[in-house]
């Protein structure tokens, strides 16, 4: 390898904020997608179509409406994989100050981020470039910061102590999310059928409910921030290559800058954002679970050349060890099990010699 291509290449990895800073006029070759995989010039940032997704009110979920939120919230899962969630009860301040310190730590000098980068994925913290840049053919446009939020008490001495108030407010936040999600799953589990508030429910009944919530509460946490900076060629690039989440839930936190796009009907939308709400989507564990029925689907980020995003993404599932497999209440002879039992540590596997874009590990789960 001659020394200038030694050079590119360890500039790639020192990911895109060095390279936006190093003030390029021109994506470089290693970002350049297939001209197929390119945003199309009719659903760029600036085009259409735009897309609202059903809004989900948290607050009506313990009223009068529950009944209707829940269909709302089961027809959002099956039609578009994806809601907004407004109204959720985490407190604003704990929202500003995450996207906060997450933007200061990608403020921290490259010599302090670094220390973090590492492409072990089973470490606590883990600074990095791309998607998943020891495979990655074609690099994409973000830098991310992930953290393993379970068990705390555990992980927490690995969290970057810079910026100052960085571990406090990521632990207020991941707190928050973690009491969010689980409530959540409450109501998932009743639109699913499986928690249903009926004064004949059985004691078994109540019991197969609470271990399955108690599973969730001992399950995994992982936090992702994400930093897009401004491209050169937005239009040659992805922040993020379409791809489904691993886990049960993700619970995403933006800022008003747009780039997530969803695949619904066939086509790639933009979703607006909307202050201070959630972009909550169906993993493809929930897929699992749910036997088929609620959908995890294929999204994507595109960049700008004007301003920088962050978003914050919670990703929560059952613990690391767990087997995810279709609930047994959700299989009949009318409606046989679709997809193979499987685990975290398969996932992880597949990731390391694999392309993990697309659904293509969802694929691998499913019974032919």
């Amino acid at each position: 390898m001659s020394p200038a291509l030694a050079k590119s290449v360890e500039d790639y990895h020192k990911g895109v904020k060095y390279l936006h800073e190093s003030g390029i006029q021109r994506v470089p070759k290693k970002y350049i997608f297939p001209i197929s995989e390119r945003p199309n010039s009719s659903y760029t940032i600036n085009g259409k179509p735009k897309m609202s997704l059903p809004i989900i009110d948290f607050s009506q979920l313990h009223g009068p409406n529950r009944v209707q939120v829940l269909d709302s919230l089961s027809y959002a899962c099956e039609n578009y994989g994806f809601f907004q969630l407004v109204n959720h009860g985490i407190p604003e301040e704990v929202i500003r100050s995450m996207v906060d310190v997450g933007g200061k730590f990608f403020d921290l000098p490259l010599v302090e981020r670094e220390k973090y980068m590492t492409t072990d994925m089973t470490t606590p913290v883990r600074y990095g470039t791309s998607f998943n840049q020891t495979n990655d053919g074609v690099f994409c446009w973000r830098d991310f910061l992930k953290l393993v939020c379970e068990p705390l008490h555990d992980v927490l001495p690995h969290w970057p102590s810079s910026p100052s108030d960085f571990r406090e407010m990521a632990i207020a936040y991941s707190k928050e999310t973690k009491i969010l999600f689980i409530k959540l799953v409450e109501a998932i589990l009743e639109s699913l059928g499986i928690n249903v508030t009926t004064k004949n429910k059985t004691q078994q009944q109540n019991d197969d409910v609470e271990e399955i919530l108690k599973e969730f509460e001992d399950g995994s946490q992982l936090m992702a921030i994400n930093f897009y900076p401004p491209c050169p060629n937005p239009n040659l690039t992805l922040g993020m290559p379409p791809h489904s989440d691993y886990g049960f839930l993700t619970l995403l936190l933006q800022d008003e800058v747009e780039g997530l796009q969803v695949k619904f009907n066939g086509d790639w939308v933009t979703i607006q954002p909307i202050p201070g709400s959630f972009v909550v989507n169906v993993g493809d564990h929930l897929e699992i679970f749910s036997n088929g029925k609620y959908k995890s689907v294929l999204h994507r980020v595109l960049v700008n050349s004007l301003k920088s995003r962050i978003s914050v993404a919670s990703l929560h599932s059952l613990p690391f060890n767990s087997i995810i497999k279709p609930s047994p209440k959700l299989i009949s002879e009318k409606n046989p099990k679709l997809y193979r039992d499987t685990d975290f540590a398969a996932f992880l596997e597949y990731i390391k010699s694999c392309d993990s874009t697309n659904k293509s590990f969802l694929e691998t789960r499913k019974l032919t």
